[in-house]
């Protein structure tokens, strides 16, 4: 085969395919009479894994992987491979957490009649020490308002989003993963806007999933030959 025989298939260049063989995605290649490449089904497999991986495992750790296996350690392309289904399984469970976490979220009907609590009213309603609040502002979780004296006031929305971080802390997670979280719940505009980019969220995994599937099937092949 010739390299636009390879390219042909998947719509690339020639150029993409001769530096996917420099990267070492693709075994190398022998040269004929004339100094040309001449490729296999060997070649032509090795790039079906490459392209059918990048989806689930990004560019850099699908080349990792082909490289570890042209190079004679398919035991680091395979640890490669955990290591992409580990983060797909932290993601998912953090989906999860937050999900129950907001579905969990229930505002108290008078909240909105009440004055807004202090640092250490706040405190007493999460059972948590007032030095904790103050830690998860000064993580960026929580943005309470001074009154007139300088003391910190907590409005509905610094009340839910206590409330939110407090269950996710009780899952465990870190604060920056909280903040970063609160930070998606401030940027949809609240707690139902940001159900749409949960279902999202969820979207993406299960493709991210589906296309892990489909790399490991094509690298099979490819390790097969």
């Amino acid at each position: 085969m010739r390299p636009v025989d390879l390219a042909r298939e998947h719509g690339l260049s020639t150029q993409a395919v001769r530096n996917y063989e420099q990267d070492a995605v693709l075994p190398p290649a022998d040269r004929g009479p004339q100094g040309y490449r001449r490729y296999t089904e060997r070649h032509a497999q090795a790039l079906r894994a490459f392209l059918a991986l990048r989806p689930g495992f990004g560019h850099r750790r699908a080349a990792a992987i082909l490289y570890a296996v042209n190079d004679g350690t398919p035991d680091t392309a395979f640890r490669l491979i955990d290591e992409g289904h580990a983060e797909l399984l932290q993601d998912r469970t953090t989906l999860t957490e937050v999900t129950r976490a907001l579905a969990n979220l229930t505002e108290p009907e008078d909240q909105h009649r009440k004055p807004p609590p202090s640092v250490s009213a706040l405190a007493h309603q999460l059972s948590v020490h007032p030095a904790t609040l103050r830690k998860w502002e000064a993580a960026g979780i929580l943005r309470p308002e001074r009154d007139r004296a300088g003391h910190r006031r907590y409005p509905p929305v610094a009340v839910r989003d206590a409330r939110l971080a407090h269950q996710l802390r009780r899952g465990g997670y870190p604060l920056t993963r909280i903040a970063a979280v609160l930070d998606q719940v401030r940027h949809a505009g609240g707690v139902e806007p940001l159900e749409e980019a949960l279902r999202t969220w969820q979207s993406r995994l299960t493709a991210r999933a589906h296309a892990m599937l489909d790399g490991a099937a094509q690298l099979s092949a490819y390790l097969a030959g």
